[in-house]
């Protein structure tokens, strides 16, 4: 039952209370687990141009390019670091006081190797009169970690990922967000010389980015000879969902019901309110130094090619069907571009009568086109590409979590143990129709995609529910087309000392 201040807190977000129920109920009922056709392989939808069709495509990009078309690189950039500081701030906690764990023993010995090095010590000695190396050798390990993490010394416990110093340049550095600025200017750039980049952020932590790019736009900009138009925006209040106790009511605190942010399934609001004819998406501790940046920028545009090569294809149906003057063989010419261009197939189209068959093709082909990078699976956590069922009885290419299968269904537990790739999160997206209409992308997700875990809240445990994922069901009905990308382009950093890797130094 919902109260009168309830009902205030609900107006104030943008959230209706036939909202607060659908989520209630999703707490009831949970989520069904996505039926499966395939687990995606080479063999079956992951496309590997040759040299040849490489260079076709590299060529449609650069063409693209050269149009007035808007293009805008996208990057989720909100997530606070602290899950990358997990084995120092455990390191903390502990009752023994010099490194014993290898994970603490490699940041040590390699401590000078961070680009965040000649940071860390000047904090050293702000907050202790010391450097580094002085309070190694008075075995001082901890000191070091609190400058480091801490708000009174560079605060990476809290801070965004973005902001940390990843990559050293000589005498200087860059953030995650400086790196991604550089490859927006060198492959999603266009014919006004602009390059467009959108940060999703985190609205305490805005005011730094900003700060970061009054310090820094203009040196990138000459360097990489491009204006930069520089956006951002923030996960919407109306995204939140409810939290609810064991026994699926409404959790209180204070008598106050508790919302939790929707997870980065919510950032399909943000890219719809984006005016882009095409949108890179990558996430933003995938970033590599300019001297490895090569593969990146070469397999990007590879992909952005394939987009618009498939794109003005659909088009060109799209205009012939919408004209009503074809052929049976040029609709049986659609069909199999459908199906084995877009990879999406219907068991019953066989059975469809022609002006059905015509009705069900424009709208398979109307509809938002994303191309997905695949790397070869390297045991890495997450999702996964899969040929999976639709609610209409099509089967299509998707992205999918562990959480979406039944892993207790042993075959279908095998699939994605045995899958051949794994997902980077490494998309180009084109979001408008053939007469230059812009999608309205929230009609395309899959609301029986999301997912509850448990967590808990003052020693009370809770369940929260996270909206269908940005790649996963908030892109389901999407036009998916999935390219092997080599694993040079995939180079996340999930913890502090990932950055000591060759491709981050």
């Amino acid at each position: 039952m919902l109260t009168a201040q309830d009902k205030i807190l609900l107006s104030e977000k943008g959230i209706s209370e036939a909202q607060i129920a659908e989520q209630l109920k999703s707490f009831e009922t949970g989520f069904p687990y996505l039926k499966l056709s395939a687990a995606a392989s080479v063999a079956k939808g992951i496309m590997v141009p040759t040299k040849q069709e490489q260079e076709e495509y590299l060529a449609a990009w650069d063409a693209y390019t050269k149009s007035y078309k808007t293009i805008v690189k996208f990057v989720p950039a909100s997530g606070a670091a602290s899950r990358m500081f997990k084995d120092l701030f455990e390191f903390l906690d502990t009752d023994y006081i010099i490194p014993t764990k290898s994970f603490e023993k490699a940041f040590f010995r390699d401590i000078k190797k961070f680009a965040f090095y000649d940071d860390l010590d000047k904090a050293c000695h702000k907050l202790y009169g010391k450097s580094i190396d002085e309070l190694i050798d008075l075995h001082e390990y901890k000191a070091v970690v609190r400058a480091l993490l801490d708000e009174s010394g560079l605060d990476y416990g809290s801070l965004p990922k973005g902001l940390l110093k990843f990559h050293k340049y000589g005498d200087s550095s860059r953030t995650p967000v400086e790196e991604h600025l550089a490859e927006g200017a060198l492959y999603a750039s266009g014919k006004s010389g602009k390059a467009n980049v959108h940060f999703t952020v985190s609205k305490e932590h805005r005011v730094l980015f900003q700060l970061l790019l009054s310090q820094k736009l203009e040196t990138l900009s000459k360097q990489y000879g491009v204006d930069y138009n520089v956006s951002f925006s923030e996960q919407k209040p109306n995204t939140d969902t409810l939290a609810a106790d064991v026994n699926n009511q409404p959790f209180r605190e204070n008598g106050k019901l508790l919302f939790r942010p929707g997870g980065h399934g919510a950032l399909i609001e943000n890219l719809n309110d984006l005016d882009a004819d095409v949108v890179f998406v990558k996430n933003i501790d995938n970033v590599v130094p300019d001297k490895l940046k090569a593969d990146t920028v070469h397999y990007k545009k590879l992909l952005a090619g394939i987009l618009v090569k498939l794109q003005q294809q659909a088009f060109k149906y799209l205009a012939m069907l919408d004209s009503g003057k074809y052929t049976q063989e040029e609709v049986l010419e659609i069909l199999q571009f459908v199906q084995k261009k877009l990879f999406c197939k219907n068991p019953e189209t066989k059975n469809l009568e022609d002006a059905e068959l015509v009705l069900y093709l424009k709208k398979k082909l109307n509809r938002p086109i994303r191309v997905c990078g695949m790397v070869k699976n390297v045991g890495e956590p997450g999702g996964g590409p899969f040929l999976a069922y639709n609610a209409d009885g099509t089967i299509s290419l998707q992205i999918l979590e562990s959480s979406q299968i039944d892993m207790n269904d042993p075959a279908k537990k095998e699939m994605f143990e045995k899958g051949t790739h794994f997902n980077p999160v490494d998309l180009v997206c084109a979001v408008k129709g053939y007469k230059g209409q812009k999608y309205d992308l929230t009609k395309y997700v899959d609301k029986a995609t999301g997912f509850i875990s448990l967590k808990s809240k003052g020693g009370r445990e809770l369940k929260a529910l996270e909206l269908p994922g940005l790649w996963n069901g908030a892109m389901s009905d999407w036009n998916t087309v999935f390219v092997e990308v080599p694993l040079t382009t995939f180079n996340p950093v999930k913890t502090v000392n990932d950055l000591l890797r060759e491709e981050h130094q």
